[in-house]
């Protein structure tokens, strides 16, 4: 019977009972007891996720996958380094206390060889068959040759003459010719190579690779378990047939099953249904371990049958991932380090053959298959980058070695040598790809998963004023309420499709000889239409590298995208829908890049909501819904309540957003408006504090945009400040202003217009043309344009601390709001990001503001540099004031300073 049904049986030994009183009595919890080794069990388990942890940190700066960090972990752990330390591996991981260590793993083992088995999608072998035949056969015909050739070697030189050569050459060549397919997946995705030509053959390539290298290992281990070449058949014969019972009509009943319980249908397992499943990966391991195969070949074997359709094997996935990730695995591949003696290896021909080890096992595969993709029409630079993805060993190669060494075919000191070249070329694989196929030179499919008609990146674009087309990002479910409030105020009157009538200012023409505008009305513009982009975030678990891989269909589930799909549906603008996983590090990027894909005018970012109370007032007939919770207070009054790293970090992804973004870009800070329902509807009023500047021009034709809408009303005060010196052009603080974006020591900040006098002049005139056109409409103003203008109420006022003016008018605007005939009115306020191009600066107010509000305390540093630098100084001294009025920050496109 095999190992592994042995350590479960040795479960049901009873023990004897452990003295009562434990360390109170004066046990030692670190010593081993056979009755009780749960306690050293745990010491040991505390240590290696200690060590794993802090080395997979390190090394994920350099874009290592995780398993390295946990083999050089067991090393350091094992006896070439902390063992040399008299009494260390005694007590801590004595011989004796390795059972429940090897127990655990071994479990571990086996699911996680269900998640590699699950992760395999047999629906992308169709994909490039042909290219990924012959890179496959490539990668395992040569590899397979030369590490037979590879095993004479070591044989003599290394190898007992007890252990059978045609068994050690045949496991050699394995070693050299397997792929670490999870791992690969793992690279392709965080490389964002998955939706190119390469990722397709690669990751196709690697199935077959895969699929065969296991087939191989479990001949290998059926001949040597095996007493005779009869019993091998037996072995063989008694594992194809359960192979072909469990992928036949065991899926079959699998997924009938899943039907049936409704599982299929909700894309996630009921409890009933995951019963189902641990059992069969238990049951599968148990039986291929019965009959002479390691049990993780049923582990294996289990993944295979589970659906991927609606999402189910990522829900399935979720519900394991992290118990076998982050304790189980590392217990097994530190197991691995610590059978690693690295002393032993004291000759220069031990490190010969390592490098002879390296050689052959890189060179075989990253020529063959490179030369194989070169033939099938790839370039140099693809080619390099398919060999050197297909010469990546990782997991899988460290779990060969794990069966080599349990089954005597490898001794410690061969078992060493390969554990260091599995190392070495999983350390190499991601370099070599980036040195081949660098993102310059990458043709994507599609550069993200659409579903929708396509209809906007086609459509032409409007005049300047009028934006018809934008992109909205949704990463997460919290973002909808406030996107949809966005994506309602965007809605016109229907007969106002055919002609919005914003006209267009020259500034150039303005900057070089001052002329008079002349107001260009735009007919049949385009209807609105918005584009979601759902973003995802990749992390190292399994299902994020599945929903990678599966986004094609899951986009068409997601709850997300379908909700805000039907709403669009509802209010009559047109939706398409993209979906991307990638790093949160590179949200910022994707967004930039899917914009200009697009050919997007405006993208929105939406700051989810706080939390939400609903009161009903009765005399009204009205229903009134309170969202309490500024995405700030933690920063500005430091809240116990409140986790303030989270509006940090957001803060700072924001402004990534700001600093790459190509085109008009608005933050939408959802926080505290009143929202009313009732029988006498809602009318949504609008709060604008002009001081100028691109910025500010581009929140004040958006406003006039929204007016449009015959629910929507405005104030718009245009703002001076009075009482102070204004700074000359030529002072240093405006010599350091660039076109390039201002870099903080946290992240990348606005842009910033080129200071010079002209500049500054031209855009005090830009302000100007553009507040008399608002203000004293001409005959030649659209219809549209002037019923928006009428709703709009202009003032210029001026104040010393403007910022205390502009809080004060907006809670002006709240109370009469609340007091007024129209209690349904609610309030959001524009502001522009930047002061560019002002001449005097508001951060001392804003400093002066903060410490008022909150008796002179505050939130320090972060308050005063990454929220203001986020939000502006208008919406920071909205945040810090607490109103009750949502905020929209809006900041122009880089092409609006030319």
């Amino acid at each position: 019977m095999g190992e592994f049904s042995d350590q479960v049986l040795a479960l049901f030994v009873k023990r004897a009972a452990s003295e009562q009183g434990g360390v109170i009595s004066g046990d030692n919890p670190a010593a081993y007891s056979a009755a009780d080794p749960f306690k050293l069990w745990v010491i040991q388990v505390i240590i290696i996720l200690a060590v794993t942890q802090t080395l997979g940190l390190i090394l994920a700066r350099i874009r290592q996958p995780r398993v390295i960090a946990e083999v050089i972990g067991g090393v350091l752990l094992g006896p070439t380094v902390l063992g040399r330390i008299p009494g260390f591996l005694p007590a801590i991981f004595p011989d004796a206390g390795m059972a429940s260590l090897t127990l655990t793993s071994t479990i571990g083992l086996v699911f996680f060889l269900f998640l590699v088995g699950l992760e395999i999608d047999t629906r992308v072998l169709k994909r490039n068959i042909l290219a990924s035949t012959s890179v496959s056969l490539a990668g395992l015909i040569i590899p397979l040759g030369l590490g037979a050739a590879l095993g004479v070697g070591i044989y003599r030189e290394y190898i007992s003459q007890s252990v059978n050569f045609g068994h050690f050459l045949l496991f050699v060549a394995v070693a050299i010719g397997i792929t670490a397919f999870p791992v690969l997946c793992r690279i392709l995705t965080e490389l964002k190579l998955l939706d190119t030509e390469v990722g397709l053959v690669t990751l196709s390539a690697g199935i077959g690779n895969d699929v065969v290298g296991w087939v191989l290992l479990a001949l290998t281990v059926a001949l040597v378990n095996a007493s005779s070449k009869l019993t091998a058949l037996w072995i063989l014969l008694a594992g194809v047939g359960y192979t072909i019972m469990l992928l036949a009509p065991g899926k079959w009943a699998y997924v009938w099953l899943a039907k049936r319980t409704g599982s299929l249908e909700q894309g996630s397992p009921t409890v009933f249904m995951m019963t189902v499943t641990l059992v069969i990966v238990l049951v599968s391991a148990f039986f291929t371990d019965i009959i002479g195969i390691h049990p993780i070949f049923g582990g294996f074997l289990a993944g295979l049958i589970i659906p991927h359709e609606n999402g189910y094997a990522i829900s399935l996935v979720e519900k394991l991932e992290d118990l076998v990730s982050i304790l189980f695995l590392p217990i097994y591949f530190t197991l691995s380090g610590l059978k690693t003696n690295l002393s032993l290896l004291n000759e220069g021909k031990d490190w010969g053959y390592i490098v002879l080890i390296c050689l052959v096992a890189f060179s075989s595969k990253f020529f063959s298959c490179g030369i194989a993709a070169y033939c099938g029409g790839f370039n140099w630079r693809e080619s390099g980058a398919i060999g050197s993805l297909m010469s990546c060993k990782g997991l899988v190669e460290l779990i060969v070695l794990n069966i080599g060494l349990q089954a005597k075919i490898l001794d410690p000191k061969t078992f060493s040598m390969f554990v260091v070249h599995a190392l070495i070329l999983t350390f190499m694989t991601t370099p070599l790809v980036l040195l081949f196929y660098p993102a310059r030179y990458r043709v994507h499919h599609k550069e993200t998963k659409t579903l929708g008609d396509g209809s906007a990146s086609s459509r032409a674009l409007s005049d300047e004023d009028t934006r018809t087309r934008f992109s909205i990002v949704l990463d997460k479910i919290e973002s909808l309420p406030a996107a949809m409030t966005l994506s309602q105020l965007l809605k016109t009157p229907s007969n106002s499709s055919s002609a919005l009538g914003l006209s267009t200012i020259d500034e150039k023409a303005i900057e070089a000889g001052f002329e008079e505008p002349r107001l260009v009305p735009t007919s049949h513009a385009s209807a609105i239409s918005v584009d979601a982009l759902r973003l995802m975030e990749l992390t190292n678990r399994t299902s994020a590298v599945l929903r990678s891989q599966e986004a094609d269909s899951l986009i068409h589930n997601d709850p997300v995208v379908t909700v805000y799909r039907t709403f669009g549906q509802i209010y009559n603008f047109n939706v398409t829908a993209h979906l991307s996983v990638v790093n949160f590090d590179e949200f910022p990027e994707t967004i930039a890049h899917h914009v200009a894909e697009t050919n997007s005018q405006m993208v929105f970012i939406p700051w989810p909501r706080g939390t939400t109370t609903t009161v009903l007032d009765e005399p009204a007939d009205t229903t009134q819904t309170r969202t309490t919770g500024n995405p700030f207070d933690g920063i500005f009054h430091r809240t116990a309540s409140q986790d303030q790293t989270s509006s940090v970090v957001y803060s700072e992804y924001i402004r990534k957003v700001f600093s790459k973004s190509t085109v008009d870009t608005a933050l939408f800070v959802d926080r505290g408006a009143i929202s009313t329902t009732g029988a006498n509807g809602g009318t949504q009023h609008l709060f604008l504090a002009f001081f100028g500047g691109p910025d500010d021009r581009l929140a004040l034709q958006f406003l006039v945009q929204l007016c449009r809408n015959p629910l929507v009303t405005a104030t718009v005060i245009r703002m001076k400040k009075i009482g102070t010196t204004l700074v000359s052009p030529a002072s240093p603080t405006l010599a350091v202003l660039s076109p390039l974006p201002h870099n903080t020591i946290s992240a990348a900040d606005t842009y910033y217009g080129q200071a010079s006098t002209q500049t500054r002049m031209s855009s005090d005139i830009a302000d100007n043309i553009l507040w008399e056109r608002y203000t004293k409409p001409s005959q030649t103003t659209l219809s549209h344009t002037a019923a928006a203008l009428s709703r709009i109420t202009f003032r210029d006022e001026a104040s010393p601390m403007p910022l205390h003016h502009i809080v004060d008018a907006v809670k002006a605007e709240i109370r009469h709001s609340s007091h007024s005939a129209l209690k349904s009115k609610t309030l959001i306020v524009l502001a522009g990001r930047s002061r560019r191009m002002a001449v005097e600066s508001l951060s001392d107010e804003l400093r002066t503001l903060r410490a008022t509000l909150n008796g002179g305390g505050g939130g320090g540093a972060s308050a005063s540099s990454s929220v203001p630098r986020t939000l502006g100084d208008v919406g920071a001294a909205l945040a810090a004031s607490g109103v009750d009025a949502s905020i929209l920050v809006l900041q122009a496109a880089p092409s609006a300073l030319s």
